[in-house]
């Protein structure tokens, strides 16, 4: 092996590991999807994961300088197509080999950047930032899946997109304590922290349970080869969900709902079961 490949292939190993040490959940998920999308999709991770640590965890740095550095960085690994930084030259080979969209990018790295500023959120940025975060993550996935097939691709641009903004509000709900004990906001516009009730958490819930079954539609258009990891994904996020629903409004302010571990095996395990029934 030449040791340019040895490089490259190096690079795609530290984001795997990445992707191992803090998502079991995701890592898992990527396990089932076919071999071929395994390293593409930890590389896409990996850039996502490097990009959200600098936003939510180095509080004692200077985190708008250390983002805009990232940035800079990402820039020239795109452009140059060769970064030191191992998860910035993994995720470059992925955007070449698969076309995934600058502005998929540069709406992503906008979101994160959001997270750095004191705002509160009208509709409008809440839109945008759930777009930038999670939305098109999804889609810089899709890409991968499709492997090409730009018809294809078209076909389920939307329901990638709101799967993507489906997992992210539930994320917002599930977090809500965290995000205003922690960041001092709260992500859905128009609701007051002191004033989050039964009320207004079922008007999200209807949101949510929407893009959910917008985004399920595009699921069983993938390819087999992806369909069980993203369905994997569905389900989960759809039992945390139903979990979320079924408590008051009290209970979300004040304990994080889980899915447990040996719950998430049985979804695996029927999740696994339906795909080979061709049940999705």
């Amino acid at each position: 092996m030449d040791h340019v490949a040895l490089f490259d292939e190096t690079t795609l190993a530290c984001s795997k590991l990445i992707t191992t040490r803090y998502s079991t959940s995701f890592t898992l998920g990527i396990r089932t999807l076919d071999k071929r999308f395994h390293l593409p999709v930890y590389a896409v991770y990996g850039f996502v994961r490097w990009a959200d640590e600098i936003v939510d965890t180095f509080h004692s740095h200077d985190k708008a300088a250390l983002f805009q550095d990232f940035k800079r960085q990402t820039d020239e690994a795109l452009r140059e197509r060769l970064s030191l930084n191992p998860v910035l030259h993994a995720f470059q080979l992925m955007v070449h080999r698969y076309g995934i969209d600058q502005e998929f990018i540069d709406a992503f790295l906008r979101s994160m950047e959001m997270d750095l500023e004191d705002q509160s959120y009208n509709q409008s940025l809440y839109q945008e930032y759930i777009y930038g975060s999670a939305e098109v993550v999804g889609l810089m996935c899709l890409r991968i899946f499709c492997e090409g097939d730009k018809a294809l691709f078209e076909r389920l641009r939307e329901p990638a997109r709101r799967l993507g903004s489906a997992f992210q509000k539930v994320n917002f709900l599930r977090d809500i304590r965290s995000d205003y004990e922690d960041r001092g906001r709260v992500y859905f516009p128009g609701v007051q922290y002191e004033r989050f009730d039964d009320q207004v958490k079922r008007q999200i819930e209807d949101d949510i349970l929407a893009d959910f079954e917008a985004g399920y539609a595009g699921i069983v258009q993938l390819p087999r080869a992806a369909r069980l990891g993203v369905y994997l994904a569905y389900v989960y996020y759809l039992k945390l969900f139903y979990k979320i629903r079924q408590l008051p409004a009290a209970h979300i302010l004040s304990e994080r709902v889980r899915v447990p571990n040996n719950t998430k095996m049985l979804l695996l395990l029927g999740s696994y079961f339906r795909y080979r029934l061709r049940a999705i």
